[in-house]
């Protein structure tokens, strides 16, 4: 596991750096949250397969068993993502805009609580999946780098999110 946790302090070093360089300006508009994101998600994936790779030393067989049930992940993840985007779109707007209300609030709320408990769901179906196609403990791996990865990425887009307290919020 020591190249795991070595490739994983590499990832969380870059991404405070990252924060750092987009700490510079003021907190992102919408449009630059979406890019941020994309940004974010696309250094992800490409230090995902390099991590994958590294933690679970796939044989040849399992190789091809992991990577399509893999893509197949990584093109529903997409989806959850991107309904993610568009809630922390959302949450920029009413902010920067100063339209945070109780109401916009109490709209928000579930819906970030659903997109966690999507991804978790997510987890699930491709642990089973990986589970039966591979084998359990490769699947135990895909959902220890995934979770881990997650944080990183959580941390990052957190980093860059206005804080309620700033804004006043409206009756």
């Amino acid at each position: 596991m020591k190249p795991m946790l070595l490739t994983l302090a590499l990832f969380a070093a870059a991404l405070p750096a990252q924060a750092a360089d987009a700490g510079a300006k003021p907190a992102p508009k919408t449009d630059d949250a979406r890019a941020y994101v994309e940004k974010l998600r696309t250094d992800t994936n490409a230090t995902k397969i390099k991590l994958l790779n590294d933690v679970m030393q796939l044989t040849a067989d399992e190789a091809r068993k992991f990577w399509p049930v893999y893509r197949e992940y990584e093109a529903e993840q997409s989806g959850v993502a991107e309904r993610k985007v568009r809630l922390i779109q959302e949450f920029f707007t009413l902010h920067r805009d100063g339209k945070m209300t109780n109401e916009s609030a109490k709209k928000l709320a579930p819906q970030w609580l659903q997109a966690a408990q999507d991804r978790l769901d997510l987890w699930k179906k491709y642990h089973a999946k990986i589970s039966t196609a591979v084998s359990p403990l490769r699947a135990a791996q895909f959902l220890q780098v995934e979770n881990q990865l997650a944080i990183f990425v959580d941390f990052g887009i957190a980093s860059e999110m206005p804080s309620l307290g700033a804004t006043p919020i409206t009756k």
